[in-house]
């Protein structure tokens, strides 16, 4: 209930999208999401469910970015990453029901993104996913598979653009 009225709270309090960011990260522990020091919540950040969301030490979460969480399939994002405007990142699906009822059995599965990632704009995030440290997800991709280490993907689905050094 706490996490729910504080996900309100949040919604529409009039701040200012780049400012109160202590007041946000308050009020986001308050909620139980675990926050490291010195993490960036902008404004319209929503966190819905239940599920336990971590994000490292000198994280960035930009603009209107949104987690979907689930009991039972957490969202881990490390230290030093930088999620852009309009991010999804999702921990719940549905596997392929029967006719007249495509929407099945509902399936979770945790999202783990690396230190030092740089997730673009409008990216979205598919359950089971795992992002490499160092990764860079283009702007607009929408990422269905792991992604491995120092490497910059993007597309629909996000394919391997380059290797990072």
């Amino acid at each position: 209930m706490m996490r729910l009225l504080i996900d309100w709270l949040l919604a529409w309090l009039p701040l200012p999208h780049t400012r109160c960011f202590g007041l946000r990260r308050v009020l986001l522990r308050r909620a139980g999401i675990s926050l490291g020091d010195r993490v960036w919540v902008c404004g319209g950040c929503r966190v819905y469910g239940r599920g336990e969301l971590s994000i490292g030490a000198g994280t960035w979460l930009s603009p209107d970015t949104k987690f979907h969480t689930r009991r039972g399939a957490a969202i881990t994002i490390g230290a030093g990453c930088d999620i852009g405007p309009d991010c999804l990142i999702l921990t719940g699906s549905h596997e392929i029901g029967e006719r007249g009822a495509r929407a099945g059995q509902t399936t979770t599965s945790a999202v783990v993104i690396g230190d030092g990632c740089w997730i673009g704009a409008r990216s979205t995030i598919l359950p089971g996913v795992s992002i490499g440290a160092g990764s860079v997800i283009a702007a607009g991709s929408v990422v269905t598979s792991d992604v491995a280490e120092n490497t910059l993907v993007g597309g629909v689905p996000a394919r391997l653009i380059r290797a990072l050094d």
